[in-house]
């Protein structure tokens, strides 16, 4: 086999003497032919030839803006655009707002031809159950070159995670322990609640609150959980025999911590809880809780590339950056999640969120069980609970 397709075969199927060794002798002559095709395939030739680092970044220069789409999310106006702006002088379109309505807006712009978007920051849910089965993606680690971000040894599993199973287009890069619930310690002691079964003490009775377990996002997250874990037994009892405050107003359910009149919290947003605390309020979270198994979360936003970026280099620089010490710094001092880099700062958090070797947690970001897990046991969760909530 010639030079040229051997490094074809090396780079796409881990080595091509390999490969040859497996073909029958007489049609060896097909692999450099076949090598020929492959690298004649869209994106081939960036794979096999990428450019130099420092070459996209002087194209990403003149293409002078990269379009961004997630949630709205003050850290990435207030720090992160301005922080990338100043370093590659790449001005930042930042679309933010609920992922549905974006994502219909992109399929209506598609059907039409118009390809807007360059980088997707987007929430679990909506990166593995609509952007990558409607393949609106485009493979994201050919395009992970900028040194620091290719170094093993900048990883804390030796590697970039990957999490869809080609481990390609999907890029986590947080991991942090969840906190399971928060307490007002004006009215409840972390001594009460030691067991996920305690929840259900005839004392805690009206006690409690949580976003609605009927709809999707944090409530319906919550209750497939509880599903999965202890099943529909306890399920019904917390949600129906316990009486706890269900709303779909976040604002509501941690102003209800605050007072007491709720002083126990399963969904209260981190962000949330921390303004009452700076406010005075004597609250915690708890993140171990005897009977159910610890859990991490997968951070604000999974990463991936749009398919026909209108501004490819300008994409492949930001997600570079996006995953350098730099950036995940930012995010981990503003919103306390623990980075899967090596070389990010933890002192500031608190140990109880660092995930621990030998522990067994459930995971959050596991592609499995966003795809299809959470959605099968919150529907369960949702058929149980919708006819007994509207009966009472």
């Amino acid at each position: 086999m010639n030079q040229w397709a051997a490094a074809s075969f090396a780079g796409r199927f881990g080595g091509a003497s390999r490969l040859e060794a497996r073909w029958p002798p007489r049609m060896r002559w097909l692999l450099p032919l076949l090598a020929a095709f492959l690298l004649s395939s869209p994106g081939a030739a960036q794979n096999a030839n990428p450019k130099p680092w420092d070459d996209v970044v002087a194209a990403a220069k003149q293409e002078g803006n990269v379009v961004v789409i997630g949630s709205p999310d003050p850290v990435m106006r207030n720090n992160i655009i301005p922080a990338f702006t100043a370093r590659y002088g790449i001005k930042v379109t930042y679309i933010a707002g609920g992922s549905g309505e974006l994502v219909g807006k992109i399929r209506v712009e598609r059907s039409s031809g118009l390809y807007s978007v360059d980088v997707f920051m987007a929430g679990n849910n909506t990166t593995v159950n609509v952007l990558l089965p409607q393949k609106m993606l485009q493979p994201l680690r050919p395009l992970m070159v900028a040194p620091d971000v290719i170094d093993p040894a900048k990883w804390k599993s030796g590697k970039l995670r990957f999490i869809d199973p080609e481990q390609r287009y999907i890029l986590q890069l947080f991991s942090t322990v969840s906190d399971e619930l928060f307490l007002n310690t004006d009215y409840v002691k972390a001594d009460e609640l030691r067991s996920i079964r305690d929840l259900l003490n005839p004392r805690w009775r009206g006690k409690i609150s949580a976003e609605d377990p009927t709809i999707s996002g944090s409530g319906g997250n919550l209750a497939g959980r509880l599903y999965a874990d202890l099943g529909p037994d306890f399920v019904k009892a917390f949600y129906v025999d316990q009486a706890p405050l269900i709303s779909r107003d976040r604002r509501l359910i941690s102003d209800s911590l605050a007072r007491g009149t709720q002083p126990i919290c399963l969904t209260c947003r981190n962000d949330d809880v921390r303004e009452l605390i700076k406010s005075g309020f004597k609250i915690i979270d708890v993140f171990e809780l005897e009977g159910i198994s610890p859990r991490l979360r997968p951070g604000q936003f999974l990463l991936s590339v749009a398919d026909r970026p209108p501004h490819p280099d300008a994409a492949q620089v930001f997600v570079n950056w996006i995953a350098s010490k730099e950036a995940l710094e930012i995010y981990s001092h503003v919103y306390g999640e623990v980075s899967l880099r090596t070389d990010v700062d933890e002192s500031f958090l608190d140990p109880r969120m660092i995930p621990k070797p030998g522990v067994h947690y459930k995971d959050d970001g596991d592609f499995a069980w966003i795809a299809s897990g959470r959605q099968e046991n919150s529907r369960k969760a949702r058929d149980l609970l919708l006819p007994l909530l509207k009966a009472q």
